[in-house]
């Protein structure tokens, strides 16, 4: 897997691909694959409705401000949107909330909404700080500098309601944080590929996938509604359609090859074929749905019609 080095965290990342043993980058994908499957298996109605993208602009320009490495904020995404899918299902399955029963009138999403709107800023602020704290490749943000901070962007919080509501997504998330997220698929794939293809150079397509990946994250809803249209072929899909696409929408898999599809199209032009290629062989992804994919996402990115040859 890729490796940084980095000596304070506003100095440049170096990277090296190529030291990670075989046997070690086969263990790396199959675990990748499994939780991958296992997550598309158990997904909840509630799937991605926490990515929206601007909450996830949102925590890139945080994680920006605050210098931490770009896996710091996929990985705060995740925990996000797990610890809302099940705090809201926690309050929404408990007893009504305070408040709720003195009107009538206020329903009981209502209520709950009242009571989320103003901590929200700072759960999305713990799952920053969870993810920092998991990130070897990043400074650990301290309550001094998230006190701080907060205040910078007019949220007056002392450090014991910091500790608090780090405990709180701790604990709705029953303290498991190792989530997977879509850069790790990425650097996990961008690995076995200079493994498999040693001709092609890494370093270049490594930092175009960076940009690749944030790009499709901020024009989520737009890139996937286009693929659903491309796959279903049908201009308005059915409810049904939508429902069902949504283990589309949420495999990682098929989000990191079809990010380094992207990145080397624009690279090498019409020998990404070759990386397409191989990418299929390593995942079992068929080359259609990757150059479907890769065809959605450099539309929307020069904001035309675009043709690419045929694979």
């Amino acid at each position: 897997m890729a490796k940084r080095f980095i000596s304070s965290p506003s100095e440049s990342i170096s990277l090296k691909f190529g030291e990670a043993s075989v046997e070690l980058l086969t263990d790396f994908l199959v675990n990748l694959n499994k939780r991958n499957k296992d997550n598309l298996n158990s997904l909840s109605q509630c799937s991605g409705n926490f990515k929206d993208e601007r909450l996830v602009e949102y925590i890139f320009l945080m994680t920006k401000e605050l210098r931490l490495d770009p896996l710091a904020a996929y990985h705060a995404a995740e925990l996000l949107q797990r610890f809302m899918v099940r705090h809201l299902t926690d309050l929404l399955t408990a007893r009504s909330p305070p408040g709720a029963a003195a009107d009538p009138l206020i329903s009981l999403e209502d209520a709950l909404f009242d009571r989320l709107k103003e901590k929200f800023p700072l759960i999305i602020f713990s799952c920053v700080q969870l993810a920092s704290k998991l990130s070897l490749h990043s400074h650990i943000i301290d309550n001094n500098t998230a006190v701080q901070f907060l205040h910078s962007l007019g949220h007056s919080v002392s450090k014991q309601t910091l500790v608090e509501s780090e405990l709180m997504v701790l604990k709705g998330l029953e303290f498991r944080l190792n989530a997977p997220n879509p850069l790790t698929y990425v650097e996990i794939l961008l690995e076995v590929l200079a493994h498999n293809e040693p001709s092609i150079s890494l370093e270049h397509l490594y930092h175009l996938s960076h940009y690749v990946l944030q790009f499709i994250s901020l024009q989520r809803s737009a890139i996937f509604d286009a693929l659903l249209v491309t796959t279903t072929q049908c201009v308005s899909p059915s409810r049904e359609q939508r429902e069902k696409f949504v283990t589309v929408t949420e495999d990682y898999m098929l989000l990191g090859v079809g990010v380094i599809a992207v990145a080397s199209f624009i690279l090498y032009g019409r020998e990404w074929k070759q990386v397409v290629g191989e990418l299929s062989h390593i995942t079992g992804i068929s080359r259609r749905s990757i150059s479907d994919f890769a065809h959605v996402t450099l539309m929307h990115i020069v904001k035309g019609s675009f043709s690419l040859t045929s694979t």
